[in-house]
Protein backbone atom coordinates (compact mmCIF):
# COMPACT_ATOMS: atom_id res chain seq x y z
CA UNK A 1 0.00 0.00 0.00
CA UNK A 2 3.18 2.36 0.95
CA UNK A 3 4.23 1.92 -2.36
CA UNK A 4 1.02 2.40 -4.40
CA UNK A 5 0.69 5.70 -1.99
CA UNK A 6 4.39 6.67 -2.96
CA UNK A 7 3.75 6.47 -6.71
CA UNK A 8 0.30 8.28 -6.57
CA UNK A 9 2.18 10.82 -4.88
CA UNK A 10 4.43 10.91 -8.01
CA UNK A 11 2.04 10.74 -10.25
CA UNK A 12 0.20 13.84 -8.38
CA UNK A 13 3.19 15.72 -8.24
CA UNK A 14 3.96 15.48 -12.08
CA UNK A 15 0.50 16.77 -13.12
CA UNK A 16 0.43 19.86 -10.61
CA UNK A 17 3.80 20.66 -12.40
CA UNK A 18 2.34 20.15 -15.78
CA UNK A 19 -1.04 21.95 -14.57
CA UNK A 20 1.65 24.81 -13.08
CA UNK A 21 3.57 25.15 -16.53
CA UNK A 22 0.75 25.27 -18.76
CA UNK A 23 -1.19 27.25 -16.39
CA UNK A 24 1.84 30.07 -16.39
CA UNK A 25 1.79 29.65 -20.14
CA UNK A 26 -1.51 30.86 -20.67
CA UNK A 27 -1.22 33.65 -18.20
CA UNK A 28 1.65 34.81 -21.12
CA UNK A 29 -0.19 34.44 -24.43
CA UNK A 30 -2.65 35.67 -26.17
CA UNK A 31 -5.97 35.44 -24.19
CA UNK A 32 -8.29 33.48 -26.97
CA UNK A 33 -5.83 32.72 -29.04
CA UNK A 34 -5.35 28.80 -30.09
CA UNK A 35 -2.43 28.34 -27.89
CA UNK A 36 -4.33 29.70 -24.75
CA UNK A 37 -7.19 27.23 -25.46
CA UNK A 38 -5.03 24.24 -25.83
CA UNK A 39 -2.69 25.30 -23.08
CA UNK A 40 -5.70 25.66 -20.94
CA UNK A 41 -7.52 22.40 -21.80
CA UNK A 42 -4.20 21.00 -20.38
CA UNK A 43 -4.02 23.04 -17.13
CA UNK A 44 -7.39 21.81 -17.07
CA UNK A 45 -7.18 18.10 -17.09
CA UNK A 46 -3.75 18.34 -14.97
CA UNK A 47 -5.19 19.99 -12.31
CA UNK A 48 -8.36 18.25 -11.85
CA UNK A 49 -6.09 14.93 -12.02
CA UNK A 50 -3.49 15.82 -9.73
CA UNK A 51 -6.31 17.34 -6.81
CA UNK A 52 -8.56 13.98 -7.38
CA UNK A 53 -4.86 11.82 -6.46
CA UNK A 54 -4.72 14.14 -3.55
CA UNK A 55 -8.46 13.57 -2.44
CA UNK A 56 -7.38 10.04 -2.28
CA UNK A 57 -3.93 10.55 -0.50
CA UNK A 58 -4.77 12.90 1.96
CA UNK A 59 -7.07 10.23 3.52
CA UNK A 60 -4.43 7.10 3.62
CA UNK A 61 -3.33 5.91 6.82
CA UNK A 62 -0.44 8.01 7.86
CA UNK A 63 -0.78 10.45 4.97
CA UNK A 64 -3.90 12.06 6.74
CA UNK A 65 -4.14 16.11 6.19
CA UNK A 66 -7.67 16.96 6.19
CA UNK A 67 -6.42 20.67 5.08
CA UNK A 68 -4.92 19.44 2.28
CA UNK A 69 -8.12 17.39 1.69
CA UNK A 70 -10.44 20.92 1.57
CA UNK A 71 -7.88 22.46 -0.74
CA UNK A 72 -8.08 19.22 -3.09
CA UNK A 73 -11.67 20.44 -3.53
CA UNK A 74 -11.35 23.86 -3.80
CA UNK A 75 -8.82 23.30 -7.11
CA UNK A 76 -11.11 20.73 -8.40
CA UNK A 77 -14.30 23.15 -8.07
CA UNK A 78 -12.08 26.12 -8.96
CA UNK A 79 -11.15 24.12 -12.33
CA UNK A 80 -14.54 23.33 -13.14
CA UNK A 81 -16.23 26.75 -12.04
CA UNK A 82 -13.80 28.26 -14.37
CA UNK A 83 -14.89 26.15 -17.19
CA UNK A 84 -18.14 26.31 -16.99
CA UNK A 85 -18.18 29.62 -17.08
CA UNK A 86 -17.34 29.82 -20.85
CA UNK A 87 -21.13 28.57 -21.14
CA UNK A 88 -22.08 31.60 -20.13
CA UNK A 89 -21.00 33.30 -23.39
CA UNK A 90 -23.64 35.58 -24.95
CA UNK A 91 -26.08 33.12 -27.11
CA UNK A 92 -25.25 29.80 -24.99
CA UNK A 93 -27.30 29.36 -22.47
CA UNK A 94 -30.43 31.06 -21.01
CA UNK A 95 -30.02 30.39 -17.43
CA UNK A 96 -27.81 28.39 -15.40
CA UNK A 97 -28.16 24.93 -14.99
CA UNK A 98 -28.29 22.00 -12.23
CA UNK A 99 -24.48 21.31 -12.96
CA UNK A 100 -23.72 25.30 -12.90
CA UNK A 101 -25.59 24.96 -9.45
CA UNK A 102 -24.33 21.48 -8.00
CA UNK A 103 -20.82 22.67 -9.05
CA UNK A 104 -20.85 25.99 -6.68
CA UNK A 105 -23.33 24.76 -3.73
CA UNK A 106 -21.15 22.44 -2.95
CA UNK A 107 -18.19 24.62 -2.54
CA UNK A 108 -20.35 26.98 -1.04
CA UNK A 109 -20.74 24.01 1.60
CA UNK A 110 -16.81 23.02 1.70
CA UNK A 111 -16.34 26.68 2.45
CA UNK A 112 -18.27 26.89 5.22
CA UNK A 113 -17.26 23.90 6.62
CA UNK A 114 -13.65 25.39 6.52
CA UNK A 115 -14.46 28.19 7.67
CA UNK A 116 -16.45 26.63 10.84
CA UNK A 117 -13.03 24.48 11.34
CA UNK A 118 -10.96 27.42 11.69
CA UNK A 119 -12.83 29.31 13.92
CA UNK A 120 -13.10 26.06 16.40
CA UNK A 121 -9.19 25.76 15.83
CA UNK A 122 -8.61 29.04 16.28
CA UNK A 123 -10.56 29.00 19.86
CA UNK A 124 -8.82 25.92 20.36
CA UNK A 125 -5.04 27.66 19.83
CA UNK A 126 -4.62 25.41 16.98
CA UNK A 127 -1.89 25.71 15.04
CA UNK A 128 -2.60 27.04 11.37
CA UNK A 129 -5.99 27.35 11.48
CA UNK A 130 -6.39 30.89 10.18
CA UNK A 131 -5.97 28.81 6.93
CA UNK A 132 -9.13 27.25 7.40
CA UNK A 133 -10.96 30.77 7.81
CA UNK A 134 -8.88 32.28 4.71
CA UNK A 135 -9.42 29.87 2.11
CA UNK A 136 -12.89 28.72 3.17
CA UNK A 137 -13.54 32.60 2.84
CA UNK A 138 -12.04 32.71 -0.67
CA UNK A 139 -13.80 30.06 -1.88
CA UNK A 140 -17.38 31.17 -0.02
CA UNK A 141 -16.63 35.04 -1.73
CA UNK A 142 -16.05 33.00 -5.10
CA UNK A 143 -19.21 31.09 -4.94
CA UNK A 144 -21.65 33.78 -4.22
CA UNK A 145 -20.02 35.58 -6.99
CA UNK A 146 -21.14 32.61 -8.63
CA UNK A 147 -24.91 32.98 -7.75
CA UNK A 148 -25.07 36.47 -8.39
CA UNK A 149 -23.89 35.90 -12.58
CA UNK A 150 -26.25 32.90 -12.62
CA UNK A 151 -28.88 35.62 -12.17
CA UNK A 152 -27.64 38.65 -13.79
CA UNK A 153 -25.27 36.87 -16.89
CA UNK A 154 -27.42 38.45 -19.22
CA UNK A 155 -27.36 41.38 -18.32
CA UNK A 156 -23.49 42.00 -17.67
CA UNK A 157 -22.49 40.15 -20.85
CA UNK A 158 -18.53 40.10 -19.80
CA UNK A 159 -19.42 38.33 -16.02
CA UNK A 160 -18.70 34.55 -17.82
CA UNK A 161 -14.76 36.29 -18.70
CA UNK A 162 -14.88 38.05 -14.89
CA UNK A 163 -15.34 34.26 -13.80
CA UNK A 164 -13.54 32.62 -15.69
CA UNK A 165 -10.26 34.13 -15.39
CA UNK A 166 -11.03 34.61 -11.63
CA UNK A 167 -11.38 31.00 -11.51
CA UNK A 168 -8.55 29.49 -13.49
CA UNK A 169 -5.89 31.96 -12.14
CA UNK A 170 -7.23 31.20 -8.92
CA UNK A 171 -6.49 27.14 -9.76
CA UNK A 172 -3.05 28.24 -10.89
CA UNK A 173 -2.58 29.89 -7.56
CA UNK A 174 -3.29 26.65 -6.19
CA UNK A 175 -0.80 24.70 -8.14
CA UNK A 176 1.96 27.45 -7.21
CA UNK A 177 0.99 27.22 -3.38
CA UNK A 178 1.65 23.43 -3.58
CA UNK A 179 4.88 23.48 -5.42
CA UNK A 180 6.24 26.15 -2.55
CA UNK A 181 5.05 23.82 0.44
CA UNK A 182 5.30 20.50 -1.27
CA UNK A 183 8.38 20.96 -3.81
CA UNK A 184 10.06 23.39 -1.69
CA UNK A 185 8.91 22.69 1.87
CA UNK A 186 8.27 25.93 3.16
CA UNK A 187 5.72 24.85 5.35
CA UNK A 188 4.38 28.42 6.89
CA UNK A 189 2.08 30.77 6.57
CA UNK A 190 3.85 32.79 4.37
CA UNK A 191 4.25 29.85 1.94
CA UNK A 192 0.62 29.21 1.89
CA UNK A 193 -0.94 32.85 1.80
CA UNK A 194 1.47 34.45 -0.35
CA UNK A 195 0.55 33.14 -3.83
CA UNK A 196 -2.80 34.46 -3.48
CA UNK A 197 -1.91 37.50 -1.62
CA UNK A 198 0.46 38.28 -5.40
CA UNK A 199 -2.08 36.57 -7.52
CA UNK A 200 -5.40 38.55 -6.53
CA UNK A 201 -4.34 41.83 -8.33
CA UNK A 202 -3.52 40.24 -11.26
CA UNK A 203 -7.11 38.44 -11.04
CA UNK A 204 -8.79 42.08 -9.93
CA UNK A 205 -6.49 44.17 -13.30
CA UNK A 206 -7.87 41.98 -15.22
CA UNK A 207 -11.58 41.69 -14.32
CA UNK A 208 -11.68 45.96 -14.61
CA UNK A 209 -9.99 45.85 -17.76
CA UNK A 210 -12.51 43.58 -19.05
CA UNK A 211 -15.26 45.34 -17.16
CA UNK A 212 -14.19 48.82 -19.34
CA UNK A 213 -14.29 46.65 -22.31
CA UNK A 214 -18.03 46.09 -21.95
CA UNK A 215 -18.98 49.52 -20.85
CA UNK A 216 -17.21 50.59 -23.77
CA UNK A 217 -19.12 48.39 -26.05
CA UNK A 218 -22.27 49.26 -24.75
CA UNK A 219 -21.53 52.94 -25.08
CA UNK A 220 -21.47 52.62 -29.13
CA UNK A 221 -24.62 53.65 -30.47
CA UNK A 222 -26.25 51.18 -32.61
CA UNK A 223 -27.89 52.14 -35.96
Amino acid sequence: MEQLIRNLIYVHAFLGGVGLLTGTLDIIVRKGGNIHVKAGKVFSVAMIGSALISLFVARMPGHENLFLFLIGIFTIYMVLAGNRALTFKPNIKQQANITDKAISGAMLAGSLVMIAIGIYGIIEKAPNNVLYVFFGGVGLFMTINDFKMFRTFKEHKSAWLTIHIGRMVGALIASITAFMVAGLNFHNLLAWLSPTILGVPYIIYWSRKVGKKQVAISKVPHS
